[in-house]
């Protein structure tokens, strides 16, 4: 950010009457007193953040889980006094679930997928066979029963899922993703749309 940037800001301020006090080349100064209006959420949206922050911190890896818990602890820091039983006192829940085990952390593959780079992993199927994977991340879904990651597979040649719990020692490649992020995550979209439209097609021929 620029120092014109940062003087013009300044000046918007003052023109809304924060009680700023300086001038450019010394500094400014906030007057004791002024505190930034509180977050203005609805009671709906306290609720969704709520809800949405425990279904996290039981269902997500414990980076994510921990995460959630922050998330709340830093709303309801700047609630208002009076919306804080939201946080508090949810009047929402979600039902408890067995924590699926795992050999690999997720925080890795979100990682990756954020950054467009290559995963590499031992993968075991349903019969226990043993393969090695070097996929292009597309996105990690979260589920009551686990984790599972699509992702264009260079050995199969084509999209696939993977559960996480059945993946060890995985490995962020330095070989990036050949393809942009919106642009691969378009093509897995696709590709998705017509494997749903090929169970349609077969559902309504096996129909009576």
């Amino acid at each position: 950010m620029s120092k014109r940037t940062v003087y013009r800001d300044i000046a918007s301020l003052m023109g809304q009457r924060v009680p700023i006090s300086g001038e450019p080349g010394i500094g400014y100064i906030l007057e004791r007193g002024f505190d930034m209006p509180p977050l203005m959420l609805t009671s709906d949206e306290l609720d969704a953040a709520v809800l949405g922050a425990s279904w996290v911190s039981s269902r997500g890896e414990p980076g994510l889980a921990k995460a959630a818990h922050s998330l709340l602890a830093k709303i309801e820091a700047v609630l208002p006094v009076a919306l804080r039983p939201y946080i508090a006192e949810p009047a929402t829940s979600t039902a408890p679930v067995a924590r699926v085990v795992e050999r690999v952390d997720a925080s890795l593959l979100r990682h990756a997928i954020r950054s467009g780079h290559k995963v590499a992993f031992g993968y075991e199927d349903d019969h226990g066979a043993a393969s090695h994977r070097i996929v292009w991340p597309v996105l990690l879904g979260y589920r009551d029963s686990g984790r599972i990651m699509a992702a264009w597979c260079e050995l199969r040649g084509a999209f696939r899922y993977f559960r996480t719990d059945r993946m060890v020692e995985v490995i962020i490649l330095e070989d990036r993703v050949p393809k942009r992020r919106a642009v691969l995550r378009g093509l897995w979209q696709a590709a998705m749309d017509e494997e749903r439209e090929r169970y349609r097609h077969a559902a309504q021929s096996n129909s009576p």
